[in-house]
């Protein structure tokens, strides 16, 4: 199994080598050369196993040889052994034939959890064999960036750089990240929006001398073992209904719903993938109108979607073109200069086959979580609240069974639920502790030199205290 560059300007890498870049040399994102394929029999097999085993069959159809059969085992065993729920992605029925899919059992209570712990596992495994160090460089809007030092702080030759937006996420998620203890993690509070984080991210990696230099990686959606990791619970949930549902999925950077376009390149049967977003609607109109263009973020409850540049959507774009990498390279060079990408009619057609989209404004998300409250008892977090506003309104354009990705638990999110319900979500024990644990971060300016010259004064020093 091999790994090729949207942009097609980099070498073929296998899944360790692509796992421990990231970013692909030439700024595109990693797919594979050509996608497995499962038998509606062995996805039909999947409903009656664990979880942990329909994760090892279809990544193991994606690693190649990087990892052996018992090392993708045990790395799996251990991602999943500290969930609250051993289903890891239980399904709960809240109303006829509408399903919320829980992704807040692992230990940041987000959805990253379910594939960052495996990724982190597996980056360490493959950094060990091909020795030498890494710094992994993330932008979050939220929840990332906790579930990536869940997952990696403590290593002894990894640096880890989470660059969040100030004052635009939530007072638990910031304190998820800052109030971690282990001495390899360094939190970067930018002033400026996700956006602007991510666009330092990536301007680093395009320094390819530093970026060298410095072994620098990255674990957020843009790398594919992340994508990966997460096509297994829309096979697990597509099984257990015994049927090709509808999936809602609260979208931001678009990894997450790419995922489930993933999971259909592999083989499952999925009728319909619905965006949904908050009022940063970049995708919403992309997809409704054919026009990808971005403006001001602006701040919301469901802060994690407060994003104007979905970096995942090369990967659709460049499968809806046909695998034109010609074409992707110059429509992503026509969009960094004009912040506006016209799609061709034939590609907007192949995406609207496969995907919809709607959004939600805070009005909406707070009466979608009073009214799921009010019929279930269940008190949900401001993404997932998003989702089932647009749940309600695409069920007059299906009969299938409708799954909504619920991203995160409702105690990360206190005080939107609070407005809503007037009742305040008990932290469980696990996030009791971060709430209690004393801040370390750093706030710079939205200048990517500043945030290069934080990693330079900690990287060498580093490295020199362990040679």
């Amino acid at each position: 199994m091999r790994y090729l560059s949207t942009r097609g300007d980099a070498p073929t890498q296998s899944f360790a080598e692509m796992l421990l870049a990231g970013l692909a040399p030439d700024g595109g994102l990693y797919l594979p050369e050509a996608w497995p394929r499962f038998t509606q029999a062995e996805i039909a097999a999947f409903a009656g196993q664990p979880y942990g085993a329909t994760a090892r069959s279809i990544l193991g159809r994606l690693i190649g040889d990087s990892f052996t059969p018992d090392e993708l085992a045990a790395d799996i065993a251990a991602a999943y052994a500290s969930f609250d729920d051993a289903r890891i992605a239980p399904l709960a029925e809240i109303g006829p034939d509408l399903y919320l899919m829980e992704l807040f059992h692992g230990p940041t209570l987000a959805f990253k959890d379910v594939a960052l712990q495996v990724l982190g596992r597996l980056f360490a495994r493959a950094l060990k064999q091909k020795g030498g160090r890494a710094t992994v460089l993330a932008a979050t809007s939220g929840d990332t960036g906790s579930a990536a030092i869940a997952a990696l702080g403590g290593l002894d030759n990894v640096e880890v750089f989470v660059l969040h937006p100030h004052g635009r996420v939530s007072e638990v998620q910031r304190k998820q990240m800052t109030t971690a203890p282990f001495a390899n993690v360094h939190n970067i509070a930018i002033e400026g929006t996700f956006d602007d984080a991510q666009a330092i991210v990536k301007a680093l990696f395009a320094e390819k001398d530093f970026a060298e230099a410095v072994n620098l990686t990255a674990v957020n959606s843009i790398n594919f073992a992340r994508i990966a990791a997460q096509s297994v619970y829309y096979f697990t949930a597509a099984a257990q209904l015994g049927t090709a549902p509808v999936f809602v999925v609260p979208t931001g950077n678009f990894g997450d719903v790419f995922a489930g376009e993933a999971a259909m390149r592999m083989g499952l049967g999925i009728e319909k993938l619905v965006v949904a977003t908050n009022s940063n609607d970049i995708m919403v109109r992309a997809l409704n109108d054919g026009v990808y263009a971005s403006g001001e973020a602006h701040a919301t409850l469901s802060p994690s979607m407060d994003i104007q540049v979905a970096s995942n959507f090369e990967r659709a774009l460049f499968e809806a073109s046909g695998r034109d990498a010609a074409w992707l390279r110059a429509a992503m060079a026509e969009f960094a200069r004009a912040k506006k990408l016209v799609l061709p009619a034939p590609l907007h057609a192949d995406l609207k086959a496969r995907y919809a989209a709607g959004r939600c404004d805070d009005a909406g998300t707070l009466a979608a979580i009073k009214r799921t409250h009010a019929e279930s008892g269940r008190l949900i977090d401001p993404h997932t609240a998003v989702a089932l506003a647009v749940a309600h309104n695409y069920r007059v354009c299906t009969k299938a069974p409708i799954v909504v990705l619920s991203t995160a638990h409702a105690a990360k999110f206190p005080q939107a639920v609070r407005r809503a319900t007037g009742e305040i979500p008990p932290p469980p024990p696990r996030l009791k502790a971060a709430l209690a644990g004393a801040e370390k971060c750093q706030v710079l300016a939205a200048e990517k030199h500043l945030v290069r010259g934080r990693i330079e004064a900690i990287v060498p020093r580093h490295e020199r205290q362990n040679q």
